[in-house]
């Protein structure tokens, strides 16, 4: 029986307290330079580095073009699944003349590597969101357990096994969650939603029993196959790292990967269709409240109009109880408790959404009213007043996007995702200051259409 190595309880230790110093020690980033770092490895990788000598910490997080959008429809949850099931258990590394083994050369089931990672006080997983496939690594900067972190991440990536008996449990769990979660109003608004909003277009897809019953084995390895890359990696890191250290440390991330010379190009997505007419669905449920979803496609995330319209949804519905719709929806009528609205820009227009539940005796008055609010606003803009403590609160706000490892590399991991200026976080403020009422004006009517809005409620009184 292979053992998974193991430190001693000195070392533990060591680890549990750099850990709690890393949740504890933030640092004042608002205050600090931001450099982001930026170069090309050889395999065509692109990597982004922050150096932040603070704390003994490396986070790092690798984004590849695999997300949900390229999903088959008849498979929706394909991708998910497949980060999902790296975790299983990973095959023998394999013999390469002239190349040492890791510390992990056997194959390990999926508690072996479950205790490997405890034992590094580490740790590591992958998931899928509309755009990308992402795998995230954490641990401590110390070389001795950075070095074996760093090696098994690596080994998962390459060489999952992929179990058929561990996919089959998962799926039936995941399947009966699934149905679960479709007896409650929440997930039947959201999916409804999601099928107006976006029509045909792969964000619309969600993952449903039947949709996983067409996943084998064959499919996760297939995907696996074509998905992962070195040359479509964006790498992010942020930790204490030199560019030498964190250059070594993505080079044996990706190693095992897949070369070739060039860059196989991926079929293109098509964009997400602009709705031609409104809809409205009223859907029965017996429920306590009635939810409510009122949106449309928005914009991409390159938008150059980014900051206008991030500055106007606070105002709108983004800034919790000062927001337009929180003073007409809940304070002068008390329709709900709680009401908001927001964008999910991304490689294609994701949705704006304002989201609210109310009594459903309510429900159509408050539909009215949010409706109503989220007009004048696109036809009139912000007054001045708004403008000023929209500004204030988010310039005020900034230093608690940034102020932990984990944050920050949230935000490189946008930025080299996305493209953006390497300055982008040294002058955001300066971006938000630069709004003028006028251009939030502009932007929302240029990306929003009223009277072209889908309208879900689920559970409202007959």
């Amino acid at each position: 029986m292979f053992l998974m190595p193991s430190l001693s309880m000195t070392t533990r230790a060591l680890c549990r307290t750099a850990l709690v110093l890393a949740c504890w020690g933030a640092v004042d980033w608002a205050h600090a330079s931001l450099p982001i770092q930026h170069w090309t490895q050889p395999s065509g990788a692109r990597v982004f580095l922050v150096e932040s000598h603070a704390i003994p910490m490396v986070d790092v997080q690798i984004d590849i073009d695999a997300g949900s959008r390229r999903d088959p429809s008849a498979q929706a949850g394909l991708a998910s699944v497949m980060a999902g099931q790296m975790a299983n258990g990973t095959r023998a590394e394999p013999q390469v003349q002239g190349q040492g083994q890791g510390p992990y050369p056997q194959a390990l089931d999926e508690n072996q590597i479950g205790e490997a990672w405890a034992d590094l006080g580490a740790s590591f997983g992958g998931s899928a969101g509309g755009d990308r496939m992402s795998f995230g690594l954490r641990s401590l900067s110390y070389p001795d357990l950075l070095d074996k972190a760093v090696a098994l991440a690596a080994r998962q990536m390459a060489h999952p096994a992929f179990p058929e008996a561990m996919w089959l449990r998962d799926r039936e769990r995941t399947s009966a969650s699934i149905r679960e979660s479709l007896t409650k109003p929440g997930t039947v608004v959201q999916q409804r939603f999601a099928q107006a909003v976006y029509g045909a277009h792969p964000y619309g897809f969600r993952a449903s029993p039947e949709t996983l019953s067409r996943i084998g084995v064959q499919d996760l390895k297939n995907l696996h196959a074509q998905a992962l890359r070195a040359c479509r990696a964006t790498v992010s890191v942020v930790g204490a790292l030199t560019r030498a250290q964190a250059d070594a440390l993505v080079q044996r991330l990706l190693a095992q990967w897949p070369r070739e010379s060039g860059c196989p190009s991926l079929p293109p997505v098509p964009e997400v269709a602009p709705l031609a007419a409104p809809q409205n669905l009223n859907l029965p449920f017996d429920s306590a409240q009635a939810h409510v979803l009122i949106g449309q496609p928005g914009y991409k995330r390159t938008d150059p109009d980014f900051f206008a319209l991030l500055v106007g949804n606070h105002i709108l519905g983004g800034g919790g109880f000062v927001s337009r719709l929180t003073e007409q929806v809940r304070e002068k009528r008390g329709l709900s408790y709680s009401v908001y609205s927001g964008f999910a820009p991304g490689l294609h227009a994701g949705a704006f959404t304002v989201g609210l539940q109310t009594r459903p005796d309510q429900a159509t008055q408050a539909v009215a009213v949010a409706q109503e609010v989220v007009q004048d606003f696109v036809r009139q803009g912000p007054t001045e007043a708004e403008l000023q403590a929209a500004k204030s609160n988010l310039v005020g706000g900034f230093a608690l996007r940034i102020d932990s490892n984990r944050k920050l590399l949230d935000n490189v991991a946008n930025i080299a995702w996305n493209r953006l200026p390497l300055d982008y976080l040294s002058n955001w403020t300066r971006q938000i200051e630069r709004v003028s009422a006028a251009d939030i004006q502009r932007a929302m009517a240029r990306v929003l259409q009223p009277e072209r809005m889908v309208t879900v409620v689920v559970g409202a009184a007959p």
